[in-house]
């Protein structure tokens, strides 16, 4: 029975329903195989999502693990990805699956991602058997794909667009400013635009040339306040066996309101440090000098610093905790700031998707006065975030993703004050 419907469909692909009519699972996953081994991929495919359908949850994962196997050897990594994802939403300790989908991350470059996956699998505890496997995932990571990026859409709600205080008067040392209606609070439902792409180019096997482009566009009706920077970098990337380091320069530009607003030239460096099988240390540090069109008198050095620790907790969780400072000099010391903070986020896999959410609380302080304020800038700044990101509804590699922001900065200076509620509802996908 198995031979003649092989032999009906050489030419024909099947539909997922038509495969499992009077077979046994069994003889499906044989189905399957015979046609993968004839190059029927599409059939092959067919008839793993038939199975996928089944009762029986240990048939699904084998046919999700063994569709997954398939697409990437062919190298259709982003789909067996999807595969591989698909079975740890219902069996979260499935070791092989977690550490192919690591596999799969890292040969679309998303190197972050599968050293998180690597790590949640070492929460759960990695038996002696599989080490061969670990293996095989830290190859990839030394030899991930040269060219990779990912792209985000969402419409984006938002209490304030232009982050201004709500207040119509502001108390100056000479009398009291009265805000137009542009330098107060505005809501506004807008587009939101991200991008991102790099190229590893080797240089030895340790060594990799790295450009790297960016993008990211917040569009609304009322074009004045349309925000739109773009950056480019172009550094190294040394691998070691538990380190990656990466220097590099580049150069930012900002648009608002469809006019120039700055531009900062940087030197920056990142070190990513695997501490143990579960944990890792991110370090970034960078100085730039920023020019802004507008007013020259903000123009200065921009240093940034920040320390990160990522943490799987189980399989399926895990925290991080960053802290960062930052020093803006300026032509007035008015604008001239120090700022410090801490974040504290976590995420949770579920079985239709992954869920997280983080708090910040951040500080600063001004040099000096503004000429028409009575008091310097002093402010602490009060985050929170939360979001969904839903894979079992993933169409065409897009993948649907929900977030919600919450912003209140407390300042002395009233221009500065002000609260925020958004919202993104949109979808990603990497590639």
């Amino acid at each position: 029975m198995l031979f003649a419907i092989s032999t009906v469909l050489v030419a024909t692909p099947l539909r997922a329903q038509d495969v499992v009519e009077g077979l046994t699972a069994a003889q499906v996953f044989e189905f399957a195989e015979t046609r993968r081994q004839a190059g029927a991929v599409v059939d092959a495919v067919a008839a793993y999502d038939a199975l996928a359908q089944d009762a029986d949850a240990d048939i699904r994962a084998e046919a999700r693990y063994r569709k997954g196997l398939m697409l990437a050897d062919l190298g259709r990594y982003a789909e067996a990805a999807l595969a591989f994802r698909a079975l740890l939403n219902e069996k979260p300790d499935a070791l092989a699956a977690r550490l192919e989908l690591a596999r799969m991350l890292a040969a679309l470059g998303l190197e972050n991602e599968a050293r998180r996956e690597l790590r949640q699998a070492q929460a759960a505890g990695i038996p002696a058997d599989a080490a061969p496997m670990v293996q095989q995932f830290a190859a990839a990571l030394r030899s991930p794909q040269r060219f990779g990026g990912s792209v985000e859409w969402s419409l984006a709600p938002d209490s304030n667009i232009n982050r201004a205080t709500q207040a119509r008067t502001l108390d100056t040392i000479i009398a009291p400013l009265t805000l137009s209606d542009d330098a107060r609070a505005q809501s506004g439902l807008g587009v939101r635009t991200a991008g991102q792409g790099f190229a590893k180019l080797p240089l030895s096997p340790s060594l990799s040339l790295l450009p790297r482009v960016a993008g990211l566009a917040n569009l609304y009706g009322d074009d004045r306040f349309n925000d739109v920077s773009a950056s480019a970098l172009i550094g190294i990337e040394w691998r070691g066996r538990k380190d990656r380091f990466s220097p590099s320069i580049g150069e930012t530009r900002r648009w608002f309101g469809g006019e120039a607003y700055a531009q900062t030239r940087t030197v920056a460096v990142d070190w990513v440090r695997m501490i143990d099988a579960k944990s890792q240390i991110v370090t970034s540090a960078s100085a730039g000098a920023a020019t802004y069109d507008q007013n020259a008198l903000q123009d200065g050095w921009l240093y940034d610093a920040s320390v990160a620790y990522e943490r799987a907790i189980t399989s399926a969780s895990g925290l991080t905790l960053s802290a960062s400072a930052t020093r803006q000099t300026a032509e007035d010391p008015g604008y001239a700031t120090w700022a410090g903070g801490i974040t504290v986020g976590g995420w949770r896999d579920m079985r239709w998707g992954t869920v997280f959410v983080s708090t910040g609380l951040r500080r600063t302080v001004g040099d000096a006065r503004l000429f028409l304020f009575p008091e310097r800038r002093e402010e602490w700044l009060v985050t929170a975030k939360a979001g969904v990101t839903f894979r079992t509804l993933t169409v065409a590699k897009l993948t649907p993703v929900v977030r919600a922001t919450f912003e209140e900065n407390d300042s002395t200076v009233g221009i500065y004050d002000y609260s925020r509620k958004a919202m993104e509802i949109g979808f990603t996908r990497a590639f």
